[in-house]
């Protein structure tokens, strides 16, 4: 766990989507991680950083499915270059996305990660940023995930909270935890100038 950490040039919402944060199917941190990665999308544009929402495309008969409530994202999202959404269909939000592309282009080489869930996408996107030699910020306040489920003869159930805590421990030693978001400061991408059709899977929102 780092106490202080070096200001990010963008931060990577991951699935702050409808039926994830709101209603019966909510993680129980729900609350939580809006109110933080909502003070953390405020932070990250008044300091010039990258935003980019990665934004589940889910299948027919899924809570997220596209085109349903439940696959709208829960934060607005601003117009104008320095920040975009993503789809995706895979929980590494690289995977088959132009997200690298995006923070190449803007010269990211740091950023924070926050959203749902924690041991899925959240972590898989992490862990791809990782491989690809960015330096990673995960406030542990500002991500979460669901309880699992006692299964017989293998466990009791696990709290979140604690899943939470697993996921970030296997990401690591590169990764840097930092309690709060709070303390996670932003300074502008170097070049955060993109002009993106709206029909592609990256777009100004």
């Amino acid at each position: 766990m780092t106490e202080k950490t070096e200001p990010v040039s963008a931060l990577i919402v991951v699935d702050v989507q409808m039926a994830f944060v709101t209603g019966a199917g909510a993680v129980p941190a729900a609350e939580r991680v809006v109110d933080r990665a909502a003070a953390l999308v405020h932070r990250a544009r008044a300091g010039g950083a990258l935003v980019v929402h990665l934004q589940n495309d889910g299948p027919v008969g899924a809570d997220d499915e596209v085109g349903t409530p439940g696959w709208e994202l829960r934060l607005p999202v601003r117009p104008g270059p320095r920040e975009f959404v993503v789809r995706k269909t895979e929980d590494d939000g690289f995977d088959g996305t132009p997200l690298e592309d995006l923070l190449t282009r803007a010269g990211v080489t740091d950023l924070a990660v926050c959203g749902v869930m924690s041991e899925m996408c959240v972590g898989a996107t992490a862990r791809a940023a990782l491989e690809r030699d960015h330096r990673v910020v995960l406030p542990h306040d500002a991500h979460a995930t669901y309880d699992i489920p006692a299964a017989p003869g293998i466990s009791e159930a696990v709290p979140a909270h604690m899943v939470s805590r697993v996921a970030e421990w296997a990401l690591g030693d590169e990764v840097e935890i930092i309690a709060h978001a709070d303390d996670v400061t932003f300074t502008a991408a170097q070049d955060a100038t993109h002009t993106e059709s709206t029909e592609s899977p990256a777009h100004p929102a």
